[in-house]
């Protein structure tokens, strides 16, 4: 039986009418991209979740280890009575650290993919009976507007997996600047940062020897493809993920191995031989850049923790 939660609807324009017109775009420019937030279809959600558990990928193991030895610090700061709301929940694991720590009031779960949502919520309310469970389906890499009945006095947004890296740092400044404006003077962002280190270290957790990172990503083709009217064949890319050191950022691209041409839409694209679709970019920080990039938002850094290791970090950061 589907347990009550209380679901809001508030995506600007249908899924297939966003993913036409971002993908025409991408592939008109020069050089060709692609948004990463197409990645999570439930196909693609099922991916990422796969990609978490791989070995060489240590962002989710090493921030739900920061979180669990933080999470009464982060409660300490926080103080008590929040209402938690969760960016890009996906499937809702990490939070549950800071559901037994902070025991918050209401929760409100905010991601894109409308299936993917309302499993983990629907998880979430059967796990913990005490809690008031919202769920919002929306694009909130763009805007950001909480629904009229989630009840906020003391709100604590939660944005883990370095999903911040997503964006560029100017791009990253404005969001942090909606969240800002989103949030009372006093609330909270905790938020996964993921720290620049050794290269192999980092091309190896988007390079997995059991190929589940190019699946994810060649599996954007295929959105496109089911989605779509395109004849675009995946099996016709590979997938390539690199350090790129002068920029900070891991970069994600499928790879067209042979010169050819692609119909989207009644439109038709050609790739070069070796020419390249830029599907992500992962941005990785200093401690100290992350917390500079925060103040010019107008967030008062509050806490830093880091695994032994200086790879990954949790922050806490407080509305101005």
């Amino acid at each position: 039986m589907a347990l009550a939660i209380h679901f809001h609807d508030q995506l600007q324009q249908p899924h297939d009418a966003s993913l036409r017109d971002e993908t025409l775009a991408g592939f008109a420019a020069s050089p060709k991209w692609a948004s990463p937030k197409f990645f999570y279809d439930r196909r693609g959600s099922e991916l990422f979740e796969q990609i978490c558990q791989q070995p060489e990928y240590y962002i989710t193991r090493t921030e739900e280890q920061i979180l669990a030895e933080a999470a009464n610090d982060i409660l300490d700061i926080a103080g008590p009575h929040s209402d938690l709301i969760e960016l890009g929940s996906g499937a809702s694991r990490k939070v549950r650290l800071l559901l037994e720590a902070l025991h918050p009031t209401s929760y409100l779960g905010i991601d894109i993919s409308e299936d993917f949502l309302l499993s983990s919520t629907q998880r979430l309310a059967a796990d913990y009976p005490w809690l008031e469970v919202h769920a919002a389906c929306t694009d909130f890499s763009n805007e950001l507007n909480l629904p009229d009945d989630f009840s906020s006095e003391h709100p604590l947004m939660f944005f883990p997996g370095s999903s911040i890296g997503n964006f560029t740092p100017g791009e990253a400044a404005a969001f942090l600047q909606r969240l800002h404006d989103v949030l009372p003077a006093g609330g909270g962002l905790v938020i996964g940062v993921d720290l620049v280190k050794d290269r192999a270290v980092l091309e190896a957790a988007y390079n997995d020897r059991a190929h589940v990172t190019a699946a994810f990503n060649l599996n954007l083709l295929q959105r496109i493809r089911n989605e779509l009217d395109s004849d675009i064949d995946p099996s016709r890319f590979v997938h390539r993920a690199f350090f790129n050191e002068a920029e900070s950022r891991i970069e994600m691209h499928l790879i067209s191995p042979d010169a050819q041409d692609v119909t989207i839409e009644g439109r038709r694209f050609h790739f070069d031989a070796g020419e390249s679709l830029h599907t992500e970019n992962s941005y990785k920080y200093t401690l100290e850049s992350f917390a500079a990039l925060a103040d010019a938002a107008g967030f008062a850094c509050r806490g830093q923790w880091t695994d032994r290791r200086g790879l990954f970090s949790v922050n806490y950061l407080e509305r101005r």
